[in-house]
């Protein structure tokens, strides 16, 4: 007799960290149901998976899930990644990454039965502390600097409301800076990997923001993925937890490790942090988890798999300078 597989719903599924989160709980044995939109995610992301008997995708955006009603319904966990990523153009436009963000995660929570969900995973960002003090713990204050990390943390506070209202069992991940395969090619001026790969296979100079000592959290995607699987079967509820390696790398690091034809500077841009260093104790503690790729490892993976990007934009000193106008005109 067989025993019925868990069935997990993935919001996002088609994106970066989704994709590689489906692959976690499929490899764990859960049947896995996935929606995206197909703006920011890409079906080459779950190609590999066309033939995966536990896996269904639908196409449906996050503000009209009325067609995908029944394929939401029988799912027991939840994690929930689709948005609007993009931290430049959030500053365009405000308005579509509020509705996307926040209010898409309503239309979500709104949507599912709350009778049979055993838990819901809600991806947060790291950038609703603004320039915090480091090494960042959950406990630091709230400074959302511009409108894309105001709507992630709107997202995430309106699922702990439903938490408190419906009684939905509600965890939430704050992610400081994964990177990784499947690392998304198209659309606006946006993550440092996406805008060096490209210039790496176009043979042309890496354009680096400010002196290149700015450190970051680096984390490889599929630590990211074990922490949302964790996550989601633990019994501790109404957690927030951070999430980064705990060993912040500099982007000249990563020029280095890259080996460009050479480098163009960039003024660095207000309002960004010269360091995010998540302070993973919490994590570690609560979940029994620990990053186990090293950022050279990490950056070798990406380096085998970068016919990837060879598609992706391709961006210049120029076309950067143009595109962050508005960056430096409010946040100056």
């Amino acid at each position: 007799m067989s025993v019925k597989k868990k069935i997990v719903l993935i919001s996002g599924g088609a994106g970066f960290i989704g994709s590689h989160t489906i692959d976690k709980f499929l490899n764990e044995g859960f049947e896995v149901r996935a929606f995206d939109n197909l703006k920011g995610g890409n079906l080459k992301n779950i190609a590999h998976l066309n033939k995966e008997k536990n896996f269904k995708f639908e196409k449906a955006d996050l503000l009209n899930l009325n067609k995908i009603e029944k394929f939401i319904k029988d799912s027991e966990y939840v994690v929930h990644f689709a948005g609007i990523g993009d931290i430049v153009p959030s500053i365009e436009n405000p308005r579509k990454y509020i509705e996307n963000n926040a209010h898409g995660t309503a239309c979500l929570l709104e949507k599912l039965d709350k009778n049979k969900i055993k838990k819901f995973v809600y991806a947060a960002s790291s950038s609703c502390y603004g320039k915090a003090t480091t090494p960042t713990d959950e406990k630091h204050p709230i400074n959302t600097l511009y409108p894309y990390a105001l709507s992630k943390y709107q997202g995430e506070q309106i699922s702990f409301h439903w938490s408190k209202v419906y009684r939905l069992s509600v965890n939430s991940i704050r992610i400081f800076n994964a990177y990784g395969t499947r690392s998304r090619t198209t659309g606006a001026y946006g993550a440092v990997f996406g805008v060096f790969l490209k210039q790496l296979l176009s043979k042309k100079p890496l354009t680096i923001v400010g002196n290149g000592k700015q450190r970051r959290d680096f984390l490889y995607v599929t630590d990211v993925a074990n922490a949302f699987f964790k996550a989601s079967l633990t019994k501790k509820i109404n957690k927030i937890w951070n999430l980064g390696s705990g060993k912040p790398r500099s982007v000249n690091e990563l020029v280095k490790l890259l080996n460009p034809v050479g480098v163009v500077r960039l003024p660095k841009r207000p309002g960004e942090p010269d360091i995010t260093f998540a302070d993973v104790k919490k994590i570690k503690k609560d979940l029994k988890w620990v990053p186990k790729v090293s950022f050279e490892e990490g950056v070798n993976k990406i380096l085998d798999n970068i016919d990837y990007w060879r598609d992706a934009p391709l961006w210049n000193k120029s076309k950067i300078s143009n595109k962050t106008k508005l960056w430096f005109k409010y946040l100056k």
